[in-house]
């Protein structure tokens, strides 16, 4: 009798053993099937995509813009976004060699972990963080350190800093920032930058700054880590969150030129280019003052939001670090509730209708949260704050 073949999976890398899908896009497929249900589960701004921008995007299309560009994008949207960088946050990168566009900042992540890490190199974690950095960096071979910054209102610290670089020494290769943060909406002043960039400066450690919703700060411009260490700093920003063009798949990423020459080749390799249309809109968005305004009354809508979301959840028990930028509410099940998040997040969405996503996604500290996106509509919100409210009255 033939010897049975070993099943192909045993062919696969066997390190995506070691992942799970997005435990995000997990509950809110788990949820989805609920009749009626309100979700506020992803980060999907509402907004439709400015007239002007789509006009760009048309117009590359009408004009049989179909050939192949260049793999680090086009010229017109790598200057665009140094002009943008330098606009709005006194940055200064050559577009030539020092910019590479990417398939959204999910690209930029994938790109910037697989180029630099080697099997057992540890990369930085403050968490709670936008969860796919984990399993980016666990299929590059590395291993994710993740520090607790919730006993420090979900900053992290230089000493939180300096105790994870003397534990964790020489195989250290990357850090990775957010903010403003994905979950939390916490983000980071100029001087508590400045403080992390002096820390790092003496060390070999990549700073992968992830800075996707820098353009949606509310109390204070937004700083980016590269103004205090542009020669360590992998700088990562794109287009969907302050244009709400998250289908477009536009992101960027800016470095020193030596490190961004490495960058491309995995870059190359996986994705070869973005596509023409989508970067000729990214270019308008990102050039012009019609785009900039665009940003500007995006915001403005989001922060109304904010504040209706924060107080009316302030005054249902929860306590909220209240957001200083992007679109999420991070909150802690007040007590005498399920304090379990996933059971909460689960009861809250099968008796009232309203989805919500468990805090435990995020990584250490994130357990007994749940995040709220308000980039929703404020109608929609206004409902959920009902649901919400009627499930914490029962």
């Amino acid at each position: 009798m033939p010897k049975a073949k070993p099943s192909l999976l045993s062919s696969f890398n066997n390190r995506l053993d070691l992942v799970k899908p997005s435990a995000i896009r997990a509950f809110d497929n788990e949820v989805s099937a609920i009749p009626d249900i309100l979700k506020l589960t992803l980060g999907e701004p509402d907004f439709n995509v400015p007239e002007h921008i789509k006009a760009a995007a048309i117009h590359s299309i009408t004009a049989n813009d179909s050939h192949y560009s260049a793999s680090n994008g086009t010229i017109a949207l790598r200057k665009a976004a140094a002009n943008f960088l330098a606009d709005r946050y006194q940055l200064d990168y050559h577009a030539e060699n020092e910019i590479i566009v990417t398939v959204g900042a999910t690209e930029a992540i994938y790109t910037v972990l697989t180029s630099l890490l080697n099997v057992g190199d540890k990369v930085l974690l403050p968490t709670p963080i936008f969860p796919l950095y984990i399993p980016v960096t666990i299929v590059g071979g590395g291993e994710p350190v993740f520090i607790d910054t919730s006993t420090n209102n979900f900053v992290l610290s230089p000493e939180m800093l300096t105790a994870a670089i003397a534990e964790h020494g020489d195989k250290i290769k990357a850090i990775v920032l957010n903010f403003p943060s994905n979950p939390t909406g916490v983000t980071y002043t100029a001087d508590e930058i400045k403080a992390l960039a002096d820390v790092l400066r003496d060390t070999n450690i990549v700073v992968i700054s992830d800075e996707i919703y820098s353009e949606l700060t509310y109390d204070e411009k937004h700083v980016s880590m590269a103004q205090y260490l542009p020669e360590q700093t992998i700088l990562l920003n794109g287009v969907s969150k302050s244009h709400a063009m998250t289908g477009y798949r536009i992101g960027f990423l800016a470095g020193p030129a030596e490190l961004v020459a490495k960058l491309g080749l995995i870059h190359q390799f996986t994705i070869t280019t973005a596509t023409n249309s989508a970067m000729a809109a990214a270019a308008e968005a990102l050039s012009t003052e019609a785009g900039r305004q665009d940003t500007l009354d995006m915001k403005k809508a989001y922060q109304a939001r904010r504040d209706f979301v924060y107080q009316t959840m302030i005054s249902l028990g929860f306590v909220v670090p209240k957001p200083a930028g992007a679109f999420y509410i991070f909150a802690k099940i007040p007590a005498g509730y399920l304090q379990d998040d996933v059971a909460f997040a689960r009861d809250l969405a099968q008796k009232d209708k309203l989805a919500v996503v468990p805090g435990s996604a995020f990584g250490p500290g994130g357990e007994g949260y749940i995040r709220i996106s308000y980039a929703a509509s404020m109608a929609q919100l206004k409902e959920a704050m009902v649901r919400l409210s009627a499930y914490m009255a029962r």
